[in-house]
């Protein structure tokens, strides 16, 4: 055996080291050990000293158990699908915290016996919706379709216009979606026009429900007329309404996006929205309206199957009733063209070539179509991009005219200096 081999530290010698100690503690006794082995195989390869091995070995440790990396959104998308959609507020955050131990998610502290499950959160959604009579959480938006589907016309058929079976992303369609759950379609109208007649004309003794969906992915213009939830109230049928995004209340900013307040007042019988996107909470679907008709689709088999955790639950509460989140903040916020300006001079006087400029971001994650927000980005050249995708912490930007655009719609201020750091970093 030569001399560097027999100079590789043993790996209960590396273990002991208190550096690597700590590590197993975070990250588990299997990944450090593979981890030191991995290392020490190097050193004997000859491709490290033996003497580096505890601090390489610390280096390749990754920063916790969990393979998700935080990744700053400077594109400009507000809910970024890749991105994990709509970051949690920090009260959503602590109360995650709170809810990875035990709680009491379906326990009567009072009694001792079972209570009913997420309580408190069906309170919030009550009291930030009062039109709504009942409320439930399903573990996303797709969910909640399927077990209104399910619940109210498996055998039967759903009454929705033609224009309004759309595609929600990843070739998953509404229409496969309905027709899954053992529901039967029928379409009314055209791909650009529908009436009250054309639904009043298909409603028979076989149908569920009707259903209004909001196209939150696209627009169609030019020649183009739908009803109303409003005027669809008066058929004698339930009436339910997808709006998708996930409004509960209307935004001023956004004022052509359906709300879950509006659409109830209007006349719908249940409304069907996300929770991850405009509402800017954990991923969920919620589903708000008589309460007969959740209680059904509470009691269903289905509803098990679907059912969210209490660490859904808890951020949940928390996005409600809390402080706004980062999404309406986001929409709300002022002083963008100034804080590009701030940034780019200051690296410029780094010696990077940067160039504060005005942008258009968006909503994304299916909300607000063709909505143009005004914002402001730093232009640095294109090479940047893919540097700080792979820098720490990772900054998605976009790209434009062969220009890295650091767009800081979606940045809380606080983060400007992390990303002035990285951009540092990454020159």
């Amino acid at each position: 055996m030569d001399d560097r081999r027999r100079g590789v530290p043993g790996t209960d010698r590396v273990l002991a080291d208190p550096r690597v100690a700590a590590a197993v503690e975070r990250l588990g006794h299997e990944l450090v050990v593979r981890t030191v082995r991995e290392v020490a195989q190097r050193a004997r390869d000859g491709l490290i000293e033996p003497a580096d091995v505890v601090a390489e070995t610390v280096a390749a440790l990754p920063g916790s158990a969990s393979g998700l990396r935080p990744v700053v959104n400077a594109t400009g998308v507000l809910l970024h699908t890749n991105l994990g959609r709509a970051p949690l507020s920090r009260a959503a955050r602590e109360a995650l915290q709170v809810a990875a131990g035990t709680t009491d998610v379906e326990l009567d502290l009072d009694s001792g016996d079972r209570g009913a499950r997420g309580a408190s959160a069906m309170g919030a959604l009550l009291e930030a919706v009062p039109s709504a009579e009942a409320a439930h959480v399903v573990n996303n938006g797709a969910a909640a379709l399927a077990l209104a589907a399910t619940a109210l016309a498996a055998g039967r058929e759903i009454v929705l216009a033609r224009g309004e079976m759309v595609e929600i992303g990843d070739g998953f369609r509404i229409p496969d979606l309905l027709t899954s759950t053992g529901a039967r379609l029928r379409e009314v109208g055209t791909t650009n026009r529908v009436r009250l007649d054309d639904y009043r004309h298909a409603l028979s003794a076989e149908t569920g429900f009707v259903l209004k969906i909001h196209p939150s992915n696209f627009v169609i213009s030019g020649f183009t007329a739908e009803v109303p939830v409003g005027e669809l109230r008066d058929l004698g049928v339930a009436v339910v309404a997808d709006i998708g995004s996930g409004l509960l209340r209307p935004d001023p900013v956004l004022p052509g996006e359906p709300d879950a307040a509006s659409a109830l007042a209007d006349g719908a019988d249940l409304v069907i929205a996300s929770g991850d996107k405009l509402l800017g909470g954990p991923q969920c679907g919620l589903l708000l309206g008589r309460a007969e008709i959740v209680h059904r689709l509470r009691r269903h088999p289905l509803a098990r199957a679907l059912r969210v955790d209490k660490l859904t639950l808890a951020a949940l509460e928390a996005t409600v009733r809390g402080p706004r989140p980062p999404v309406t903040s986001a929409l709300h916020r002022t002083g963008l063209p100034e804080r590009a300006a701030a940034l780019a001079d200051s690296l410029a006087a780094a010696g990077i070539p940067a160039e504060a400029v005005g942008t258009e971001a968006t909503v994304g994650g299916g909300g607000a179509p063709g909505v143009v927000l005004p914002s402001a980005a730093v232009a640095l050249p294109g090479r940047f991009a893919k540097q700080l995708r792979l820098g720490d912490p990772p900054v998605m930007a976009r790209l434009g005219r062969n220009r890295c655009l650091l767009d800081l719609f979606a940045i809380e201020p606080d983060d400007d200096e992390p990303v002035r750091r990285a951009v540092l970093a990454a020159h």
